[in-house]
């Protein structure tokens, strides 16, 4: 993942509504959810829904596959993975001792 990447990534989680979103689209893999369910779950209306959910499938970290009248949305957890392996790349000056504790946090929840 090149730099300027990451920055879009990075600059769609920083704002609650899309951060959550994202959030619930992970806990809700493989099946994902229709957008008017994520307005729901996250009690926002509709049309700001739409907005969020533009800016996270611009920074391709959610993937929208159109079933009949809905879309269905989903994390793109390939890109979530890059976007973490970019930012840890070159982790504590490749002491991989300093990065254990990251990594065993990690672990538990995967």
């Amino acid at each position: 993942m090149d730099e300027e990447i990451a920055i879009v990534a990075l600059a769609a989680l920083a704002q609650h509504t899309r951060l959550e979103t994202f959030r619930l689209l992970v806990r809700h893999e493989p099946d994902g959810l229709a957008a008017g369910d994520i307005a729901k779950s996250l009690a926002v209306p509709q049309n700001t829904m739409s907005a969020h959910l533009s800016i996270l499938a611009r920074s391709k970290l959610i993937i929208g596959d159109r079933k009949s009248r809905s879309i269905i949305y989903r994390a793109n957890l390939e890109q979530f993975r890059q976007l973490t392996f970019f930012l840890l790349k070159d982790c504590c000056g490749e002491k991989a001792e300093v990065c254990q504790p990251i990594l065993a946090d990690i672990k538990p929840c995967c």
